[in-house]
């Protein structure tokens, strides 16, 4: 796509968000939220000098809907979605573009942490109006940017790779298909409406919440991984979680594949960890997280050989937070190789997710013949989250979930076990 061909494609795209949100109250609903929240951020989407996220516009049309009705938004919504994935993949396909995807994934990275951490805060603030409505926009501001994160990935996928700088053994590109995010916003609330004040500081970035100083951010053309899988995972926690194992621990024989890849891995972030170039180490890092699980038990071993514990310990953070299915493939990957206290991090740390998500992981994990890590997880589950949190865990399959939740329950306190068993009852489960 040619310049002129992509200026006309964003100028579309801004010309059909203005037409949407002159059909909207600038008072109300969610385009009331982004006005109050982000001024700035929403007339640059309007004047076609920033994409807005997709979950944004999505919300935008939530809004349409109660103003004109289902049918006529669902039809404009088609519409917006295509001039979306095309403004994404003509932009994502400049010269530059992937190193920027990667910076502001690692950006959004960072910020998913912080609406996680606000999250799990809100949760334990008890009941009453005031904390309910903290709840509610703790969930929404994590559930944007976890979309968010979603995504950014899949946009990566799309994006043909440079060159791969970092060595052998990387799978080629994958489809260059546009792909926008498909999550909705989290349902409004009438205390939304009515307040205009939030928990966190606005901060005018692209109604992100992201801090305005820089975190960490990337300088010059990041280091290139192989690409993503389609399953894309939907961003990170990240923080200083401590190394849990030291020992190396080697398969009898290495896919060569796999440990060139993590020795090209770990001499990239040894020279940038060199150069204090820590952003562009994170997003090493990050697409890491999301390549086939078998590599991990090498990375880990190559990480820890070079001293990059750390490193190792946020790349367990990342892992923790693919899809079910990618958590369980990794658990199952680091248990065969013996790496039963990696196993045991990843299950504590991946619980900040919805009830949903730890059924569909620990399905995938029993799939996989790990009964004891699924106790694991739900037992890490039933610890921190509340027991009628517990009872939606068990409603995709009560005659296997629920046992095991009591089970896992009991590991914790009787106190705990007969919390969720009332839990279970109340919800028509037990």
């Amino acid at each position: 796509m040619t310049v002129h061909q992509e200026a006309l494609s964003v100028e579309e795209f801004a010309r059909n968000l203005r037409e949407l949100v002159a059909l909207l109250d600038p008072g109300r609903g969610w385009y009331g939220v982004f006005r109050r929240r982000d001024p700035a951020g929403m007339d640059a989407c309007l004047d076609g000098a920033e994409l807005p996220p997709w979950d944004v516009v999505e919300a935008l049309f939530s809004d349409l809907a109660e103003a004109r009705g289902a049918a006529y938004a669902e039809r404009a919504a088609t519409r917006a979605a295509r001039l979306h994935a095309d403004c994404a993949l003509s932009h994502d396909r400049r010269p530059g573009g992937r190193a920027q995807l990667v910076e502001r994934l690692g950006l959004m990275l960072r910020e998913q942490a912080y609406a996680a951490e606000r999250l799990r805060a809100a949760q334990e603030e008890g009941s009453g109006d005031p904390a309910a409505e903290a709840l509610a926009w703790a969930r929404d501001d994590h559930a944007r940017a976890s979309a968010r994160c979603a995504e950014l990935r899949r946009r990566l996928s799309a994006v043909p790779r440079p060159p791969d700088r970092i060595g052998a053994g990387s799978e080629p590109p994958r489809s260059h298909a546009p792909v926008v995010s498909a999550q909705a916003p989290a349902p409004r609330t009438a205390s939304r409406d009515a307040s205009s004040a939030r928990k966190r500081k606005p901060t005018g970035a692209r109604f992100a919440g992201l801090e305005a100083e820089d975190r960490g951010g990337v300088t010059g053309e990041a280091p290139v991984l192989p690409a993503v899988p389609d399953a894309s995972p939907r961003g990170a926690r990240f923080g200083g979680a401590p190394a849990t194992e030291r020992a190396e621990r080697t398969t009898a024989s290495p896919d060569p594949a796999a440990l060139r890849f993590a020795q090209a891995t770990v001499g990239a972030l040894l020279r940038l960890r060199t150069e204090g170039r820590s952003g562009e180490a994170h997003a090493v890092l990050c697409e890491a997280a999301a390549l086939p699980a078998h590599r991990l038990p090498l990375l880990a071993v190559e990480l820890h050989r070079a001293g990059l514990d750390a490193d190792w310990a946020t790349l367990l953070w990342e892992v923790a937070s693919l899809p079910p299915d990618g958590l369980a493939a990794a658990v199952d990957a680091l248990a065969a190789a013996g790496r039963a206290e990696d196993c045991g991090q990843l299950l504590r740390q991946g619980v900040a997710r919805p009830a949903a998500e730890i059924a569909e992981a620990a399905a995938a994990l029993d799939r996989a013949g790990r009964g004891p890590l699924t106790q694991t997880l739900l037992g890490a589950f039933v610890r921190v989250r509340s027991p009628q949190e517990a009872a939606r865990v068990a409603e995709s399959d009560p005659p296997r979930l629920v046992p095991q939740l009591l089970a896992a329950a009991r590991t914790v306190s009787e106190a705990r076990e007969r919390g969720v068993e009332h839990a279970l009852r109340v919800a028509g489960l037990g």
